[in-house]
């Protein structure tokens, strides 16, 4: 009996052992050893410039899914194009902050009912730590149920939630209210709960240019891991046992790519970045990613909004790449959706 016992609690170790080892792509129920993506576009409804950006990244490229930042002006058109396109992928991109100079936002719960939350010119924060300086956990959760009230009242059924400038990430209070939202509406939160080589890589990417610049750099050398990093297995199991679906990685820095040596054409810059992509996915463990890119479909008017056109016009560029589709194609990389995840989620116990 007790050689019995021994080898029962023996296999149950062993099961807990191979769990823990799963990635959440194989909980979802694609093969052990699958890279699986999703190439995602932020800021739809920013501009029409970001909306058209949008679009032609998803009908015509390599990206599969996008988000919404409900407080801007051209929220409710792409919203629409959403709704008359059921295939697209179309999420909300929680807005808490309006960084640029003079084309801004104020909440959508009012700026009486936002205390906290809103700057002297009655907009949100420019900055992430503004925010967190400032706002009230309450008035955030009133925040992310004000855009996503406005999201509902459009018609729009969102695949998933994420956060612009990774605000709700910054700081666990926000965290857990984003979390806590999306339990109570069924909706996934992005969030990368798994081995996050990529992420670390991302967070830790403003630190090493700032050792490269002052000389200071070493190849190897070893980083401090972000704090985020340090509770995202506790966070995505909290997540997952809500019954919604955790990503394994995350890759945010595409906007800082851009070649060495002077002025380059939009194509070049585009081809940059695709290659930058190619390399990414080599590098990026087996499991379920999320890349982010900022596609705009620009004219010369967009740097009255921001400096940054040029490298969300390649980002749209790097998405239509040939040289990327057809990687992707020979090397078995599965593509992906926030629906399809969910979907998947819904069928695993």
């Amino acid at each position: 009996m007790k050689t019995y016992l021994l080898f029962i609690n023996l296999l149950l170790l062993v099961m807990q052992e191979t769990s823990a080892q799963q990635t959440y792509a194989e909980k979802l129920g694609w093969p052990k050893g699958t890279k699986v993506i999703i190439f995602h576009v932020d800021d739809a409804g920013m501009s029409r410039y970001s909306n058209e950006g949008a679009k032609k990244s998803i009908q015509n490229g390599v990206a599969t899914s996008c988000s919404i930042m409900m407080p801007c002006p051209w929220a409710a058109s792409f919203a629409k194009f959403a709704i008359a396109n059921p295939g697209m992928d179309a999420g909300l991109h929680l807005t808490l902050t309006s960084e640029w100079q003079d084309y801004r936002w104020p909440p959508l719960n009012g700026i009486a009912h936002s205390e906290g939350l809103v700057d002297d010119e009655g907009c949100m924060w420019h900055e992430v730590e503004e925010v967190i300086k400032h706002a009230s956990p309450d008035v955030v959760e009133q925040e992310i149920r004000a855009q996503l009230s406005r999201a509902l009242k459009l018609g729009l059924k969102p695949t998933h939630m994420d956060s612009h400038m990774g605000t709700l990430f910054a700081h666990i209070p926000y965290l857990e209210r984003y979390i806590k939202v999306g339990a109570e509406f069924g909706i996934p939160v992005m969030f990368p709960g798994g081995n996050n080589r990529l992420l670390k890589e991302c967070l830790n990417n403003p630190l090493i240019k700032k050792l490269k610049a002052e000389g200071k750099w070493k190849d190897g050398m070893e980083l401090p891991e972000p704090e985020i990093t340090k509770r995202s297995a506790e966070f995505g199991q909290k997540i997952w046992a809500a019954g919604l679906p955790v990503l394994d990685d995350l890759h945010t820095i595409s906007g800082d790519w851009k070649p060495e040596g002077g002025d380059v054409t939009p194509e070049q810059w585009g081809k940059y970045k695709a290659q930058k992509f190619i390399e990414t996915i080599r590098k990026m463990q087996p499991g379920v990613a999320m890349m982010i890119v900022h596609s705009s479909d620009i004219t010369d008017d967009f740097k009255y909004i921001s400096a940054s056109g040029g490298s969300r016009y390649a980002d749209m560029l790097s998405m239509l790449d040939p040289d990327l589709k057809a990687f992707i194609r020979s090397e078995g990389i599965i593509l992906t959706t926030w629906k399809e995840v969910m979907e998947r989620r819904k069928k695993v116990k």
